[in-house]
């Protein structure tokens, strides 16, 4: 971030979170990083919820579903290749932020969805309305952020997928 020309925002909880990457991770600007492979559907995340999406792709998998996880550590700019990538190759995506679904990851990824590799979407994150304070444990449940939510987000993407 220090070596990049141009504004940054950079998003901290107050919660502690999971230690995903080591201190040897390249972190780039515009790329999303592969945690899990699969072939069913791909979960994009950013932030807290990428802790939430692995254990959603372990849930997944033991009942057979196999899900890629992609950490999407910058929305814009978004890594457009990766996005479509997960489309062509999954059929089906799920975002997954702790943000308003309107203007986030979840806007985002729709965009490139739809103008490059039309598949099902599902988006998990706060709806439309102003959220409220309280734990985030608590804020995570009342707001459909839990592995278990991003899991049924998934089931339901396949569903149409399967559909089509």
């Amino acid at each position: 971030i220090v070596d990049h020309s141009g504004p940054v925002y950079v998003r901290l909880g107050r919660a502690a979170v999971p230690t995903l990457f080591d201190e040897g991770y390249p972190f780039h600007i515009g790329r999303a990083t592969r945690l899990r492979d699969g072939h069913d559907a791909t979960i994009i995340a950013c932030g807290v919820l990428v802790a939430e999406a692995l254990a959603a792709a372990d849930a997944l998998a033991a009942d057979g579903v196999q899900v890629r996880v992609l950490n999407m550590a910058t929305v814009k700019p978004l890594d457009v290749e990766a996005v479509v990538a997960a489309a062509r190759e999954t059929g089906a995506i799920v975002t997954a932020e702790e943000h308003n679904i309107l203007g986030g990851l979840g806007g985002a990824v729709a965009e490139v969805v739809t103008e490059h590799a039309p598949v099902p979407v599902r988006r998990v994150g706060i709806r439309d309305e102003i959220a409220e304070s309280g734990s985030p444990a608590d804020l995570m449940k009342k707001y459909g952020l839990t592995a278990a939510d991003i899991a049924r987000a998934v089931l339901d993407a396949v569903a149409h997928k399967r559909r089509m």
